[in-house]
């Protein structure tokens, strides 16, 4: 009995290569590919490897493991879309999420990650408020407006803002009533007023100045700047109906400002933000502030998702909050993967021991190499429609644009943003090298403070670590780092012959994109080697 037409159609257009059976167009062609060959031709040239064939040999790989062979260049490197999903509903420009760890986000993280198109997800390593606070001012932040700026009250003295000046760099500090933003502004102390000053212990009142030049808070940034620009002043307080300090503009902020065409906003036009909570009952108290305070997505914070906490607290978020995104996890396996994706999650993080300060594995013999981890909960969590991020194991660009080719939809990055300038912490020197600190959350340091929960340690009369603390080189403002990043990943996605993520994602599983091993000798012919010495500078 003949085979219906539309099961001849198919057969017809299924190409065997290398064990792996690929559909065509059907036109037989590439639709990418202005003037190339057929889907067929480019796979029977194919070296190397598809991603099926190269993770179903049963053996964990790490990004370092493999190599990407290069496709076809037909476009520029910044014609590269990288617009792709943190969650089903959730849309970054950049796929770029900040860690929620106690030295990476808060909310200086969150707003430049938001400006430059990807998210920040706000630790939970703090009290209730303080964590409502950062996304509060996440939520308020408007582009050239300083939002939480340093403050002081006529009783200080100048000495105090002397120290203000030499943590911070600069001078100019708004006066009100009780030294606190929200407060009546009373006056504004600049360099003009306390450069000449020989008794530093002098009281701001008496040096303050008081006629003050000030705009609304319910103007626009343009008639803030123009207002600015006549006053020649420094500095511009930015009041409320009673007088009350709610922003500060600075002249040389604005100089810098400029405009963000990819920032990721939320409907009302304020910049997106996240929030990590945990899963036990005092977490819905949290839950609920973050929801009051105006979070777009809330990440359910555990080493290990899949377990009856955590689809316990999904299914009380979904059915309290249903019009919140949630993020659970960690997982590293697609068994995990569908228990969560099973209750709702809309979307995953994905990872288990593999961060350059976690010692999961070592410390519980569980987990997996993170490509393997990646490549396998995506495929099944593509079926599904929910998108997942790599969180973890990822050092360069290289890591990011191999996590993006294994199916993630974006990249959690905590060692790589956490000595910027918007990371929390101080600098410090070492060696002649600038750094700051930076911890995983199941440090003894971290879990001291709060961060416990995490590993199901709360009740523990002995804390067990599963994580380190150390530090991190400074690498400037993530305002520069960032678009160097993405620059990075859109030339990787170039030699790839993929013009977007989308595209990467069809490539992928068409076959075309193709995987080789690598052994160590590989590994090291493909870094810097050979030299005495060298420098190296990311730009």
């Amino acid at each position: 009995m003949p085979a219906p037409a539309a099961q001849q159609e198919a057969a017809s257009n299924t190409v065997v290569v290398d064990g792996d059976e690929t559909k065509e167009e059907a036109s037989d062609k590439i639709k990418y590919y202005p003037y190339h060959t057929s889907v067929r031709a480019h796979l029977a040239l194919a070296d190397g490897l598809s991603a099926q064939q190269l993770f179903s040999r049963n053996q964990g790989y790490t990004y370092d493991d493999f190599i990407l062979l290069p496709g076809h260049i037909f476009f520029g490197a910044d014609g590269v879309d990288l617009q792709s999903k943190l969650t089903r509903n959730i849309d970054l420009h950049v796929p770029f999420v900040s860690s929620p760890m106690d030295t990476v986000t808060e909310h200086d993280m969150a707003v430049a990650m938001a400006l430059q198109g990807g998210i920040g997800i706000i630790h939970y390593n703090n009290s209730i408020d303080e964590q409502r606070s950062e996304v509060e001012k996440v939520k308020r932040f408007k582009n050239g407006f300083i939002t939480d700026p340093k403050v002081l009250s006529p009783d200080h003295r100048v000495s105090d803002v002397d120290k203000i000046k030499e943590k911070y760099g600069f001078s100019g500090v708004p006066i009100t009533e009780n030294g606190r933003m929200g407060s009546k502004l009373v006056g504004i102390v600049t360099n003009r007023d306390v450069d000449f000053l020989q008794d530093r212990s002098t009281k701001l009142s008496e040096v303050m100045t008081t006629d003050l030049v000030v705009a609304s808070e319910d103007c626009s940034l343009e008639e803030a700047n123009q207002v600015l620009r006549k006053s020649k002043k420094a500095k511009l307080p930015i009041v409320n109906d009673k007088y009350e300090l709610v922003a500060l503009m600075s002249r040389s902020d604005l100089l810098k400002n400029r405009e963000y065409p990819l920032a990721t906003k939320d409907a009302k036009k304020h910049l997106a933000v996240g929030a990590t909570i945990g899963t036990r009952e005092h977490d819905k108290e949290r839950l609920e502030a973050l929801v009051q305070a105006g979070v777009d997505v809330i990440v359910i914070d555990s080493s290990q998702g899949d377990s009856m906490y955590q689809i316990e607290m999904i299914n009380y978020i979904k059915k309290r909050y249903p019009q919140i995104d949630v993020i659970g996890g960690n997982v590293c396996t697609a068994r995990q993967a569908a228990h969560l994706i099973d209750v709702g999650v809309d979307g995953l993080r994905v990872g288990m021991g593999v961060g350059s300060i976690c010692t999961t594995q070592e410390v519980t013999a569980v987990g997996r190499p993170q490509a393997s981890a990646v490549h396998h909960t995506a495929a099944y969590a593509r079926t599904k429609g929910v998108p997942i991020i790599a969180d973890g194991g990822v050092g360069n660009t290289g890591h990011i644009v191999k996590a993006l080719a294994l199916g993630a939809s974006a990249v959690m990055m905590g060692s790589m943003l956490g000595g910027t300038e918007e990371a929390p912490g101080d600098y410090f020197f070492q060696d002649g090298m600038r750094l700051k600190r930076y911890r995983g959350m199941g440090s003894v340091e971290a879990m001291s403070k709060g961060s416990k929960t995490r590993y199901f340690s709360d009740h523990s009369r002995v804390l067990v670590a599963q994580g380190v603390t150390g530090s991190v080189v400074d690498k400037g403002s993530v305002h520069r780092y960032v678009p160097f990043l993405v620059q990075g990943v859109k030339h990787g996605l170039q030699d790839l012959g993929a013009p977007s993520l989308k595209v990467l994602n069809e490539l992928r599983e068409s076959g075309y994109v193709r995987f080789e091993l690598r052994t160590h000798s590989a590994q090291r012919e493909g870094g810097v080697h050979g030299l005495h010495s060298y420098e190296k500078r990311l730009y």
